[in-house]
């Protein structure tokens, strides 16, 4: 079944995993019914620990039940599930390599109507610097379900970031999530856009509109750590740009890895996301977005200047 909304798909995920397997337990910090964490809760009570307005014990629990071969996921808003619980991350879920999901829901500003304090901008660039923590932002609700089941698959502590709103897809329904590797959605020779999160659909448009021009190649990177070096490196070779779009600061976030993995390759970039500022509140999320830049009218206009 299709969704239209990260946070939906991300429930009924959970929910359809821990019916196969009972190790799956899910953690919430009084957001279960923003989180949808609700949906597990639903399906599976005794599964289901509502850990109050308490991050930090939750993520200690987390690592607790891990100990014992549980599959953990904590869900909060992405501004609190790393921020109010980091100590708790780094001291023991990374540094014992523990196998520990961690879900931060409403990212970036799709929380618009909250402001600052609820709109995490910062927060792939503090998990991307925890050593042994994979980072995984999907473009939308389809690629959220395969990349929450690879989660599950995979042995290690991880951080998933989810959009709040609803949108439609830009990629293929139940096509399977290899983490570490970014994918291309569209074929170009000039110029390479490299997206994450929402903004694939947008740097999408962006491509079709400038298409009598500038052939471009749009690369969905859904996963932030690990990143594949050498296919990042494939991909650009040979395109005289590149410009990587995030609704994250440009400071830590995609275009830091992204330039990490071609800082010894002669090749013009751009950074497309938040300025080294917080975010604001909006009456909606198209709004705080066109304040932001965050838009395709932007990326066209970036393409063009290149």
């Amino acid at each position: 079944m299709g969704y239209n909304n990260q946070r939906i798909a991300y429930g009924n995920t959970l929910v359809a995993l821990g019916k196969e397997n009972k190790n799956i337990v899910v953690l919430d910090a009084d957001l279960g019914g923003s989180t949808m964490g609700k949906m597990f809760e639903e399906a599976y009570p005794e599964r289901h620990y509502e850990m109050g307005i308490a991050e930090a014990n939750m993520t200690s629990v987390a690592a607790g039940l891990a100990q014992t071969g549980k599959i953990p996921f904590t869900n909060s808003f992405a501004v609190f599930s790393g921020g109010r619980s980091y100590d708790q991350i780094r001291q023991t879920i990374a540094i014992g390599k523990l196998n520990v999901k961690i879900c931060g829901s409403s990212s970036g500003l799709s929380d618009f109507g909250d402001g600052a304090t609820h709109q995490a901008v910062e927060d792939m660039a503090i998990m991307r610097a925890i050593p042994n923590m994979t980072v995984i932002c999907p473009a939308d609700a389809n690629e959220t379900v395969e990349a929450v089941k690879a989660m599950v698959e995979t042995d290690g502590p991880c951080y998933i970031r989810l959009n709040r709103n609803d949108y439609e897809n830009v990629t293929e329904e139940g096509k399977a999530f290899k983490i570490g590797e970014p994918s291309v959605l569209r074929e170009g020779t000039d110029l390479v856009i490299l997206a994450t999160g929402y903004m694939v659909g947008l740097a999408l448009q962006a491509a079709e509109e400038v298409k009598e021009n500038v052939s471009v190649k749009v690369v969905n990177v859904s996963t932030i750590k690990p990143l594949n070096q050498k296919k990042v490196k494939e991909l650009v070779d040979g395109c005289r740009a590149v410009i990587t779009v995030e609704e994250h600061s440009i400071v830590g976030g995609l275009g830091s890895a992204v330039a990490e993995c071609l800082r010894r390759d002669k090749i013009p970039m751009e950074f497309i996301g938040i300025e080294d500022t917080f975010g604001s509140s909006a009456h909606n999320y198209e709004d705080v977005l066109n304040y932001y830049g965050l838009t395709k009218e932007h990326i066209v206009q970036v393409i063009r200047e290149f």
